[in-house]
């Protein structure tokens, strides 16, 4: 058994925690993720079996139109803004939290990096990485 992922927001007003490892870990260059980020890229760290994260506290959430078409939808902390985690509409049982989220974001090991179409020349992320145009279908 892994060690339980945890993290929350800037203010501590939201917490959450899984003893499940991620099974999707990415940079994101979409539209989207620059600018909810307020820069190149999101980090995210994907979890199966969402009903199994614990969460305490009351995000917000918006939502949005993915370019596949689904919704997704985003959860902030009300108080401090600090984003938390996506939702994907086509995949329920999947959660995403923000790398920079977590009590201990070292444990982010990204994989790939999705939507390199998007990406911006200033945002030079590791070319080791697997680049994907868009995000990869399985």
């Amino acid at each position: 058994m892994t060690q339980p992922y945890t993290g929350g927001c800037a203010c501590g007003a939201i917490r959450y925690s899984t003893p499940h490892a991620p099974i999707f870990q990415n940079h994101c260059q979409c539209s989207d993720c620059r600018r909810r980020s307020g820069t190149g890229h999101g980090s995210y760290l994907t979890f199966p079996a969402r009903a199994e994260m614990a969460i305490t506290g009351a995000a917000s959430e918006w939502a949005i139109a993915a370019d596949s078409g689904q919704q997704k939808s985003h959860a902030f902390c009300p108080v401090c803004g600090t984003p938390l985690f996506v939702r994907f509409s086509g995949m329920p049982e999947l959660i995403a939290v923000h790398a920079g989220s977590l009590d201990e974001p070292e444990r982010f090991a990204p994989q790939v990096l999705t939507y390199r179409v998007r990406g911006l020349a200033w945002d030079a992320l590791d070319p080791a990485l697997q680049a994907f145009e868009r995000m990869p279908t399985a």
